[in-house]
């Protein structure tokens, strides 16, 4: 041959190995997962065979931020992390602080070898409630005082958008707990102790992740676009009927109970498509909830059918032995075991990983159940579009504390008022009050304190005293904002009783309850209002005619005080919008409210709920009185 000839054929053949190896490359390079026009099923195949067992272990971690950098999120795979109470970038941080530091953990997602983006989540229970400046609305229990499940779907839409203006995408809210015993300190997180109302109020879902579409399969999580977040149902399950409503305690009921009563409200939020699930730190029946197979897998992902994922409680797997974290490895085993598929590990995730790593080489833990774990927690990231846009939509940031939210939250406090009385008969209403007035009274230690409004889980963990930590109106400044110009107004957190006889005040109003508190800090075996609330009504209402507002997370004793008040209205956390207050009060609108927890006489008749043999209350379940409003 040639050596012309040789030459050409041997440069066609590098030539064609060389093309060959390029369609190699390109094929090898292509990533299933990473294609959005591939059913969601194959995409998770996909990327799960392509995953070691360590990618797969850092899936079902959960870190809080104060103690992870990119570096530890792109080496250890963590997918996913968390604010907890108060954990925030910077004190007032702005939504551009929070879009920076979650778009910087995700840009060490986003590193890793196989570039799973994590999920941020964060305890926003009443709006987005750690975040300087966002609407705060009414706790759950005002909500359940509404009726009102529509409204309850926009405040979810609502606080979806203000979580996307911080680049957050993972809310774990709605509380659906049904409190059964006002002394448990999570029971303003409550809808009602009744199944039914917390049934209604899962509606809130649809407004967190959007409409499921028509035709979804049953359990199957979604997240409806770029303006919705992933919600989590929790606890799960029982924890508002532990004894004595002492938190994370044992609730003695059987099945039949905890079917009836705890469990309606799970059936209705895998319905509705809700994507995650939080277990309860409490137990049922001795068993811990973290621990039990039989409820959190049988009966949730095999009978209910629940496709989302399964995520403990801060240190819940910690928990599960006493004191805290003593048996740890036993623990691991016995949570993820029980059906855990993402552990929120706030403080030792390279324990933790090790000894699950450990537990799997040595077949405590089959593979059968990571595989089963890691799929739910992909589904979830791939069903609301993770991959394709894993860091913030900055369009979203003039959300947070938009003026229509504060409308909306400023009507979520006019709907949850309750009118308990008004006046000592129909013919002589104290409420509506007067505009036009002289000289009034505004008192109690709730009536300018914004943190109060707003209760716990608001800018810090356990909330906050004082006006300076965000914005809104108190019920003093909702006051002065409604009243005639020309009126007087004298406020004074505790008067002297000869000061308010001698002042010729044409009638007070009067704030007091109770100060915040969250989970087993708000815990409490009498409920009475602390002082110097019982004192400031006692001081006012015996010389005035008052209004007195209650604000707290739960009925409270107020039987000893009821003859001397004029008018008593339970105004619950109702948040920000102190307006929503004002709304009422002065017959802009009616009082509409109806009382989503029976109001006790004693706290020697707890538990007492609505159906109980001997049901003696002060105010019933459902009762409330209404007014119309004035013709201005």
């Amino acid at each position: 041959m040639p050596r012309t000839s040789a030459s050409v054929l041997l440069v066609g053949l590098l030539c064609l190995c060389c093309w060959e190896a390029m369609i190699t490359k390109v094929e090898a390079e292509y990533m299933a997962y990473k294609d959005p026009n591939k059913p969601i099923n194959i995409r998770i195949k996909d990327l799960m065979d392509r995953m070691t067992l360590a990618e797969k272990i850092g899936q079902m971690t959960q870190l809080d931020r104060q103690n992870v950098t990119a570096e530890i999120m792109r080496d250890y795979s963590i997918g996913s992390l968390l604010s907890g109470g108060g954990s925030v970038p910077r004190l007032r941080a702005n939504p551009q602080d929070w879009i920076n530091m979650v778009n910087d953990f995700q840009n060490g997602s986003l590193s890793s070898r196989l570039g799973i983006p994590m999920i941020y989540g964060i305890d926003a229970v009443h709006g987005h409630n750690n975040v300087y400046k966002a609407t705060i609305f009414p706790h759950n229990v005002g909500l359940g005082a509404t009726r009102d499940s529509e409204l309850v779907k926009k405040i979810g839409a609502a606080t979806a958008l203000e979580l996307r203006a911080t680049g957050i995408t993972y809310a774990f809210a709605p509380c659906i707990a049904v409190c059964r015993d006002p002394r448990w300190g999570r029971c303003y997180e409550s809808y009602s102790e009744d199944p039914e109302i917390v049934k209604q109020m899962t509606d809130i879902i649809l407004g967190l992740q959007g409409d499921i579409p028509a035709g979804s399969r049953k359990g199957v999580p979604y997240v409806g676009g770029k303006d919705k977040v992933v919600a989590c149902a929790k606890h799960f399950v029982g924890d508002g009927g532990t004894i004595k409503g002492i938190n994370e305690n044992n609730t003695l009921i059987d099945m039949h109970g905890l079917m009836s009563i705890h469990m309606p409200a799970y059936y209705h939020s895998i319905i509705k498509g809700v994507s995650t699930i939080m277990v309860s730190y409490s137990s049922w029946n001795g068993k811990k909830m973290h621990a039990n197979h039989e409820l959190v897998t049988r009966f949730l992902k095999d009978t209910l059918k629940f496709k989302g994922f399964v995520i403990s409680d801060w240190q819940g797997i910690d928990k599960i032995s006493y004191p805290l974290h003593s048996d740890y490895p036993n623990s691991v085993l016995a949570g993820i075991q029980a059906g855990i598929d993402m552990v929120m590990v706030p403080y030792n995730y390279t324990e933790f990983i090790g000894i699950v790593t450990d537990h799997v080489n040595n077949k405590r833990i089959p593979m059968s159940r990571i595989d089963d774990a890691v799929r739910r927690i992909l589904r979830v990231k791939f069903i609301m579009g993770l991959f394709e846009n894993p860091l913030a939509d900055q369009s979203f940031v003039d959300q947070l504390g938009s003026q229509a939210h504060r409308d909306l939250a400023r009507e979520a406090v006019r709907k949850s008022l309750v009118l308990l009385k008004n006046g000592e008969n129909s013919d002589t209403p104290v409420l509506p009050l007067p505009k036009k007035a002289s000289r009034i009274l505004v008192a109690g230690t709730h009536a300018n304190n914004l943190g109060y409004q707003c209760g716990g889980w608001s800018l810090t963990w356990q909330g906050v005293s004082g006006n300076n930590y965000t914005a809104g109106t108190t019920i003093l400044g909702a006051i002065a904002s409604a009243v005639n110009e020309t009126t007087d107004i004298v406020f004074s957190i505790n008067p002297d009783p000869n000061f308010v006889k001698a002042s010729n005040f044409d009638y007070a109003v009067v704030a007091v309850g109770e100060v915040p508190y969250a989970e087993t800090r708000g815990d409490s075996l009498n409920l009475t209002i602390p002082e110097p609330g019982p004192s400031i009504i006692t001081n006012v209402c015996g010389v005035v005619k008052c209004v007195v507002i209650v604000v707290s997370g739960r009925p409270v004793v107020i039987e000893p005080y009821l003859s001397s008040i004029d008018a008593l209205v339970a105004a619950w956390l109702p948040g920000t919008e102190g307006q929503g207050i004002s709304d009422v009060l002065f017959g802009d609108y009616g009082f509409s409210g109806k009382l989503p927890r029976t109001w006790f006489k004693t706290v020697d008749q707890l538990p007492m709920n609505v159906g109980d043999r001997h049901y003696d209350p002060l105010f019933p379940f459902g009762f409330g009185l209404t007014t119309d409003p004035l013709d201005q």
